[in-house]
C-alpha cells in the first residue's frame, strides 16, 4: 500500500483526534514501518488494519464509517494535488465510469507498483451506473467515500447503493443513481 495513503491517514487521524491519538495507534500497532511514513514509500496494508483497528477501538466508530471519513479527506487531497484529472470531467458519472481505464492509469504512472482495485462498469447511462469492486482488501468504504466526494465535487447529488457480492467485502456491487 503506497505510504500517501498512510501520510493522509495519520494526518487526518491528527486533525479528527489529535497528535495524541497518533501516537497512541502508532505505539499499540505492531508496525514493521515504526510509524514512519512517507508518500513514495510502499508498506504492507496489515499496518494500516492495525491504524484502522486500534482508532476503532478508541474512537467507537466504525471501520467502515472511518473509512468513509477518511476517503471525504483524501478526495480533497486529490482535489489539491491534481486539479487536472478531475478538470477533464463534465459529470460524475462519467468520471466515476472511468476509473478503471483513466484514473488508475495515471494513478501508475505516478505509483508504478500501487495495488489498486478494480472496478468493472457492468452498466451505464446518463443518470445510472452499476459498477463491481474488486480488492482483497475490502476497503470498498473507502470508495464509497470516494464516489460520495465525486458528486460533491460535481454539485450533484447520488443515492449510492453498496451491496456485497462477497461477504468478506472483497467484491462488491455499487449501484449508483444520480438524482
Amino acid at each position: 500500500m503506497k505510504g500517501i495513503v498512510f501520510t493522509e491517514f495519520l494526518d487526518l487521524v491528527e486533525d479528527k483526534f489529535g497528535l495524541e491519538m497518533v501516537d497512541k495507534i502508532i505505539t499499540e500497532s505492531s508496525l514493521e514501518s515504526e510509524g514512519a511514513y512517507t508518500a513514495v514509500g510502499t508498506y504492507k496494508f496489515s499496518e494500516m488494519l492495525q491504524l484502522l483497528q486500534h482508532l476503532s477501538a478508541h474512537t467507537d466508530i466504525s471501520i467502515d464509517d472511518l473509512l468513509l471519513v477518511y476517503a471525504e479527506h483524501f478526495f480533497s487531497v486529490i482535489e489539491r494535488s491534481y486539479p487536472g484529472l478531475l478538470d477533464i470531467y463534465k459529470d460524475p458519472i462519467e468520471m466515476l465510469s472511468s476509473i478503471e481505464n483513466h484514473i488508475h492509469i495515471e494513478v501508475r504512472k505516478i505509483y508504478p507498483d500501487a495495488e489498486l482495485p478494480t472496478f468493472e462498469v457492468i452498466e451505464k447511462s446518463e443518470n445510472s451506473l452499476i459498477l463491481i469492486y474488486k480488492s482483497n482488501r475490502a476497503m470498498h468504504h473507502f470508495g464509497l467515500g470516494l464516489m460520495n466526494k465525486t458528486f460533491e465535487h460535481f454539485n450533484e447529488e447520488a443515492t449510492i447503493l453498496l451491496e456485497k457480492i462477497k461477504e468478506d467485502g472483497t467484491e462488491v456491487k455499487f449501484t449508483i443513481h444520480k438524482k
